[in-house]
Parts: structure tokens; sequence; C-alpha cells
């Protein structure tokens, strides 16, 4: 029997001619990532468990961006001790304030993370690079102090889903309406400790950062990661950000798949997931009489550029409605720059919106824009669950930035497509 693109992987990175689903192997690493929060977890592991080096400088990043500018002592401690730990390993891939970003957002743009590779990071949503042909997954803190300390680290070799996309997306949808559809199709736990595996003819449709938003979200459907089959798009897209040899892996033709799904990416409507879960859909025209206290534009998830640039262009000469605090928050610091390029942040300041450094801060309910008792939130993050972005009895609507962007304006749910 064949493999699929992560089968191929972890057989490779841990040196066995094929595996199988169920299989448990060790595996090498290319990249360990921690963040503000995870990272001081680990360092004491790996401190407590007698470690006194680490595997590869070249081969951690540990990116402060969750209470970064830091909003009170503890998170000034935490980051403080990750910086010494950074100083006294010469971590190379180390972002602080002024040159950080979202971690997600941040290790794809630098090149840090590549097709074919084994990534671990202690953050959910580490699964994000498999938009690039990688396997990368989330681990915990444990996980990642014996990563940093050997390059290694255990996995059970998980099963798949394959997605068969076919068909063009239309104007106004992106790839977190598909992402939305299919969590709302399959479930929260519809992909639960499965490979989540995209390819067809449809992914021509596909930007890099409608990729890196869908791979992002495999962790909301349950999965233990999502990847996508590269095509001349990532290639492009890593060409002068990869600085090393790369291995682009394919599935094999008698791959094994626990189930399949053709997506027409021409039938994705903008997609809305209400209360308290991602799983819970409807189409953004269903929710006219939602009508909401924020709205978020940002995160790992949505706070790319091209989603900038999206939110933008439905802003650009109008205001947001009256009752509405608009936050909207760059990925990363490049990002933030090139929408001063192209005047995108005087848009959004000029229709009344605020403008953050790069920050994970709202998504947690860190800081940056905690809800109030009963207040409802439109966000293009990644998680609605109860008390996420604050109060228990507060709501969220996970939407992308063209419905986000439109809904400020507007001052309830919106299709961008009847945006007047």
């Amino acid at each position: 029997m064949g493999m699929t693109m992560t089968q191929k992987i972890l057989a490779a990175h841990a040196g066995l001619e094929s595996v199988k689903a169920g299989q448990l192997i060790m595996a090498n690493l290319d990249m360990v990532l921690g963040n503000d929060i995870t990272s001081p977890v680990a360092i004491n592991e790996f401190y407590k468990n007698g470690f006194d080096s680490v595997f590869d400088k070249d081969k951690i990043s540990l990116v402060m961006d969750h209470f970064v500018p830091n909003k009170d002592i503890k998170a000034a401690q935490q980051c403080k001790q990750c910086r010494t730990f950074a100083k006294c390993f010469s971590i190379t891939n180390y972002y602080d304030v002024g040159d950080m970003g979202i971690e997600h957002a941040l290790l794809p743009e630098k090149g840090l993370v590549g097709p074919g590779e084994c990534i671990i990071g202690a953050d959910s949503h580490t699964c994000t690079y498999g938009a690039l042909g990688a396997f990368s997954t989330g681990v915990g803190s444990t996980d990642m102090a014996a990563g940093m300390a050997t390059g290694k680290a255990w996995f059970k070799v998980p099963s798949a889903i394959r997605f068969r996309l076919v068909g063009k997306l239309n104007p106004m949808v992106s790839g977190k309406d598909v992402i939305l559809h299919i969590i709302g199709m399959i479930g929260v736990d519809g992909a639960l400790y499965r490979s989540m595996e995209f390819s067809g003819e449809g992914l021509a449709s596909l930007s890099m950062d409608d990729r890196l938003c869908m791979a992002n979200m495999a962790i909301e459907a349950g999965a233990k990661n999502g990847i996508f089959e590269v095509d001349q798009v990532t290639l492009d897209y890593v060409k002068d950000r990869v600085n090393r040899p790369f291995t682009v892996y394919s599935a094999d033709e008698d791959a094994e798949y626990d189930e399949e799904y053709v997506i027409d990416l021409s039938a994705i409507e903008p997609t809305v997931a209400c209360p308290h879960l991602p799983e819970n859909t409807k189409m953004a025209r269903e929710l006219s009489e939602i009508v909401p206290d924020q709205v978020v534009i940002g995160s790992c998830t949505n706070g790319r550029l091209s989603d900038m640039k999206a939110a933008a262009e439905i802003m650009q000469g109008k205001h947001i409605a009256k009752g509405v605090r608009c936050i909207v928050i760059p990925a990363t610091q490049t990002i933030y720059k090139e929408c001063i390029k192209r005047g995108y942040i005087d848009t959004f300041i000029d229709a009344g919106c605020v403008v953050s450094t790069p920050t994970c801060g709202p998504c947690l309910g860190g800081y940056m824009g905690i809800l109030a008792e009963d207040e409802i939130a439109v966000a293009t993050t990644n998680r609605n669950f109860v008390g996420r972005m604050g109060h228990i009895t507060s709501k969220i609507y996970l939407a992308s930035p063209e419905v986000a962007a439109a809904t400020a304006i507007v001052g309830k749910i919106c299709d961008p497509r009847d945006l007047k």
C-alpha cells in the first residue's frame, strides 16, 4: 500500500522506507517553535531534565507574540525568561519587540519552514505550515523541551482524509470561507488525529495566503495536521525565501485514505461560524440580525497582506458603523510596513479603526480587545469557544476579512457582495 504526503515525510524523517497509520516512530525535526506563553514552560522542563545544550541553534524559533509588547508584569517576566534562554544558547531565530510578528505568519515569511520538512511547535496552530507541503503539528511544552535538546520527537503516524478541490473561488470568497465550510461539513472532531490532505485542480484558485489560512484551521477539525500538495504557487512562494535544499513529497496513487471529499470551490459562499464552535456554520446572509460590538481583523489565520488588502478595499472611503469598535492587526512588521506604503493604514484609521502592532492579544482573550459581558465580536480569528475572547457570556462569530470589514461598515453581519 502506498503512502500519503504526510506519511512520506514522516518516513523520511524517521529514516524508514515506509510507515503506516498507527505506527509509532521517532522523527528528526527541522524546526522547533515556541512563543512567549509556551516557551517558559518548555524552558523549565529543559533545565529540569538536565539538558545543557540545544540540538541546533538555527533550528529553534522563539517568537514573542501573544502578550508583546508586554501587557503586565507576568508577561514581562515570561519574555525575559525567553530572552535570557535565547541569549544563553545563541538562538538564531529569536523575535521580540520591533522585529516580531505573529508566529505562524512570521515563520513562512522568513523562510524558516519549507516543503517536505518536519516541524513541531508548542502552539496548536503550528499546523499552518502544511500549506507549504510540510508536516507541522502542535505539541505540548514538554515535547518542545525535548525537541530543543535532541532534535527529535515521537509521533503516531496519522491516517488521512483527502479533500479534492475543484472549480474556482468567486470574488469576495476566500480560503477562510472554504475551511469554515469544510469544518461545518465534517465537524470539530471530523478529522480527529488524522491528516487533512488537500489536492486537485482547484488548488490553482487558492493563493498561498488562502492555503496558510486553511492549514491553520485544520486543528479546528481535530486534525493532527493539514497539508497541501506542492504546486507552482508553492514553489513561487518559497523561491526567494527558503535558501536550503528541500524535498517535495507527493502522495502515492494507491495511498490509503479513510475518507475522500470533493469540494467545489465555485459553490462556496461567504461563511460564518456562529458561537460557540467552528462547526456551527451559516451563510453570512443568514445572520443579518447579528449586531456586533467589536470587529477584529488579523491573527495567525487572517492577518496577512491579502487579508489587509481585502479589508482596506471594502473600507475605502467609508466609515465603520456607530457603536462598533474595529481593531486591525497586521500579522508581521513587514506586513504592517507594506500596509503603510500602500495606504491601507490610512484607510483603516480614516474609517475609524484602531491599528495595532502585531500581536495575538485579542484572539485568545489576552489583551488589545477583551470582550465584556454579553458583547458580540465578529473576528477573523480561528476559535469561538465560550470565553475565548473575554467574558464567558460574550459571543464570537468567525468570518473572513471580507465579511468582517463589511460587517464593521454596515454594523451587522453582512455578505460583502451585498455591500452598497
